[in-house]
This record gives structure tokens, sequence and C-alpha cells, in this order.
């Protein structure tokens, strides 16, 4: 039976495209390989970040940030704090300030996932974090992917996920696409799982039956025998996982100067410096190779992984947190009360 006759609606539609450009079809033929030596997908969680729809973008959303949280409650307090300095240093008009407050105070009360102010749907959404696998070996960069050669420790990170848009609808290439129709069907299976997270991502499948893949990043895991843990957060490029991996190397926690009475630091706090050394030998061997993204060092595997993470549409748009999303926390006030002329009231 048809239930969409006609046109199918955008968050059931994936337009599929062809270019004619040698750069596309590189991308296109290295998605392809990367497919058939990495066929599977281990899922490592949710992660939660914004979104906001303005007059004119419906039914697209975008994204306000990294979308990189673990928890639902992190994003409503960075939603919080966006519209409470939006509301002090963006505006003077009393009608929008006050408009932008009202959904400051349901955020400091109510573990919302929506609130409107000043006319833009703001969401708090959700994605599944995701890595490709085979032979045993999680997926590393591709030769495609986008990135860069610099070794600054202090450069400043760029960002693919903040202002993408949400766009179920939008023309994608033919790798994408089989990518895409791949994952409307997945869900939390494993016994690892409780009860009511696998109720829930079964649920997700007919609430929110569209897929729409955000931007790759990139992390540094370290692979134990049997499993990985990760080093480090998301990173926008190959190489910004790199530079993350050697200054994780080579810049260690300080240690704190003596001080009359200060107890003795714990021994996972204090530098050894002998192995120290061997971290920063290690490192220079890793920086004189060009986009590495292996390295062994005192018996520790560190690897340079593609991460990637599938957002669910619905109807009405990008996917929120659902019921077994835990949080570790609730809504509280995280900034002083400000009135609709902008007068601040510090507490005491």
């Amino acid at each position: 039976m048809d239930d969409h006759p006609g046109k199918s609606p955008d968050h059931l539609t994936i337009n599929v495209t062809h270019r004619d450009d040698p750069v596309f079809e590189v991308t296109e033929a290295d998605a392809f390989a990367s497919a058939r030596k990495y066929p599977n997908i281990v899922v490592r969680g949710p992660l939660f970040g914004l979104a906001a729809q303005r007059r004119g973008e419906r039914p697209r959303w975008r994204l306000m940030g990294e979308l990189d949280t673990g928890f639902p409650q992190m994003a409503r307090d960075e939603l919080n704090s966006h519209l409470w300095f939006k509301a002090k240093d963006d505006t003077e008009d009393r009608a929008e300030r006050r408009s932008l407050l009202a959904a400051v105070a349901r955020l400091e009360t109510e573990p919302v996932n929506e609130v409107t102010a000043d006319g833009v749907r703001y969401r708090i959404v959700r994605a599944d974090e995701f890595a490709r696998i085979g032979g045993g070996s999680l997926e590393p960069p591709r030769a495609t992917d986008p990135d860069d050669d610099s070794w600054d420790l202090d450069a400043p990170e760029s960002s693919r996920t903040k202002d993408f848009v949400v766009d179920h609808a939008a023309a994608v290439g033919l790798a994408e696409g089989i990518d895409r129709a791949g994952l409307l069907q997945l869900s939390y299976t494993a016994d690892r799982f409780p009860h009511d997270v696998r109720a829930d991502s079964q649920r997700a499948l007919t609430t929110h039956p569209g897929v729409v893949l955000l931007p790759t990043t990139f992390r540094v895991v370290e692979r134990k025998e049997l499993s990985w843990s990760m080093v480090t957060g998301q990173h926008a490029t190959p190489q910004a996982a790199r530079r993350a991996l050697v200054d994780h190397l080579t810049r260690p926690m300080p240690q704190l100067p003596d001080l009359p009475d200060m107890p003795e630091l714990p021994a996972w706090m204090k530098v050894d410096e002998k192995e120290q050394a061997i971290h920063e030998r290690a490192a220079k061997k890793f920086m004189a190779r060009r986009r590495p993204n292996e390295l062994l060092v005192r018996g520790r595997r560190f690897e340079v992984v593609r991460a990637e993470r599938v957002m669910r549409i619905g109807p009405d748009g990008p996917e929120r947190p659902r019921p077994s999303d835990t949080d570790d926390y609730g809504p509280s006030q995280i900034h002083p009360l400000m009135d609709e002329e902008g007068n601040i009231t510090y507490g005491t």
C-alpha cells in the first residue's frame, strides 16, 4: 500500500545525483572501496547538540555547534547560555529580549528539548556515533577526506559540523545514498544495552524513519586486546586528530610547585621524565611522517580513526533525545537574572 502517493515527503526522500567532476568521482570510488574493506559498523552511542530553524528555512534545520556532548542536559545548558548571551549582547529590543529570557526561564526549570524564542525554533537533537570496521580494524581516514599538513599544536580548530544544514532531501552521491539506505534500519539490539534503550531505538525506526549522515569527524583511539578506548575528542580533520595525539603525548599535566603542608601528588599525576622523553621521541618520529594514522609507543597502539554520526529524521525534523537517554543532573539557573531592559541582578 502506498502511504505517500505522488511526491514522497522530504524525510523519506533520498535524492541521489551524479556530478561530472573528477574530484566527485574519486571521492565516490574511495567510498565504495572503503565500504568493501570495512563492511560492518560498531555503534558507540548517542551524542547531543543544538539545531535551529529560522523563518524561511523550513523544513530544514541548521546545527549550531559540534554535536559532541554525551548527555541531553549538557546541550540544554549550552542552549540556555546561548539565549542568555543573545539577550544580553545581541539585541536592544525589549520584546525580543523578553522572548529570549522566557525561553531561558523554561530551560532553568524544565528538561525541555525544544523552545521557541523570537520566532526561531531551537531543538536539542541527537545522533548516533559509529565507526566502520573490517578485519578486526576500525576504518582510518580516507585519502579523499579533507585534510592539511600543519603540525602547529596551537592552531585553532575548524568545524564542518557548525552551520551544517540538516536536509534529508538534499542531493547526495550514490555512495552516500547507499550508506543511508543501509542505515535506515539501524537500531540497538545488543544485550549490553538496557531493555528501554533497545525499545526506544526500535520505536525510532517508525517515528523517525529517515536518516542523514553528518560531517565525518576523527578521533584518536588506543587499541586494546579486545577493544578500543578513546584518547581524544572529535576533530574536523585527520591532521587535527594527529595534532591532538602529539599534544597528548608531549604536554603532560604540569607538576604543581611544592607548597608548605601540601600533600604529595598521587603517582598518576606525577611526570615520569624518562617516560616523557620516550613519548617525545615517538611523537617526533610520528610528526616526521606524512599523514600517519598509527603510533606504537611502549607497547601502546594509538590509531586515528573515522567517526561517523547518523541522525534520524521524522516528519518534523531531527530526532530529539529519547526517554531512555540519561542525564547525570537536571536543569538549573546558570546565569544571573536579567530583565527586559537588559538590567542584570547578581544574587548573593
